[in-house]
């Protein structure tokens, strides 16, 4: 069993709560600290969620690729072109979430896979699928292509019609499980889906949910539980975890100082 799912969602949310408010009263920022954060998790972002997907490429061959456009001998084309894709696909993520007035609707899905997957496949990039695919390692079957524009209509319908009725990052992360379990794309929904939960996470002032390569079978496993048997709670425990650890980083690099277990009990 999943560490995750003997973890109290409730409690975590509270600690994401905590680091959210403290964060704020660091407010404002310069320039300079807002760019080198955003460029900062960029490649963080980019590496951690390829990876998952089985990238090759390493951080530092995905740093110098998005910062200096250099590419290491060895490695597949098709690295490259998600990496580089994924950058610009974040940096449009990073601008709705600023946005207050833009939705989370079937065309802003679609350009984060469009975005993504331009360099990869042009043809099918942003494109709702047109075949049947299958997930390996897991009994879950998506369903059939004539079903997805049916389904995502609903889902997004759904998803907005929730939006303030759970917590936002029990929101952010069913974004990703409802875009998932369709997977309305013939590759990438896994990698789109990412973006748009931390779309939502961003514009609700929690920052990124970065999930690093050493939590990919915990992420595959509760994911796989929450599609198998309607039992989301150990995956949206692995998300909120995230969320702390990527707070506890941005504490560090701004230097402030990180919450004692007996600040959560009391509050600020």
């Amino acid at each position: 069993m999943s560490e995750f799912a003997r973890m109290d969602k409730e409690a975590l949310f509270d600690k994401a709560d905590k680091y959210r408010d403290k964060i704020n009263h660091s407010r404002p920022l310069s320039g300079n600290e807002i760019r080198s954060l955003k460029d900062y998790f960029k490649i963080s972002l980019t590496y951690t969620s390829n990876a998952i997907e089985g990238n090759t490429l390493t951080e530092s061959e995905t740093k110098v690729l998005i910062e200096d456009g250099l590419t290491v001998g060895g490695k597949p084309v098709k690295d490259y072109y998600e990496a580089a894709g994924h950058a610009e696909a974040y940096e449009y993520m990073q601008s709705v979430a600023q946005d207050k007035d833009a939705t989370i609707d079937e065309r802003l899905i679609k350009k984060l896979h469009r975005l993504f997957y331009q360099k990869v496949n042009a043809d099918k990039a942003g494109k709702y699928r047109t075949e049947q695919i299958f997930i390996t390692g897991t009994e879950y079957v998506p369903p059939t292509p004539d079903e997805v524009p049916r389904l995502m209509n609903k889902f997004v319908n759904d998803m907005n019609r929730e939006k303030g009725q759970l917590h936002p990052i029990e929101w952010a992360t069913l974004l990703h499980k409802g875009l998932v379990d369709i997977h309305p794309f013939i590759d990438g929904n896994g990698r789109t889906a990412r973006l748009l939960m931390n779309l939502a996470l961003i514009r609700e002032g929690y920052g990124l949910a970065v999930i690093p390569p050493v939590l990919r079978g915990d992420y595959i496993t509760t994911l796989k539980i929450s599609q198998t048997t309607h039992n989301s709670e150990p995956f949206i425990c692995l998300i909120a975890s995230c969320v702390i650890e990527t707070q506890k980083d941005y504490c560090r690099m701004l230097n402030i100082p990180l919450i004692r277990d007996k600040e959560i009990d009391r509050g600020f």
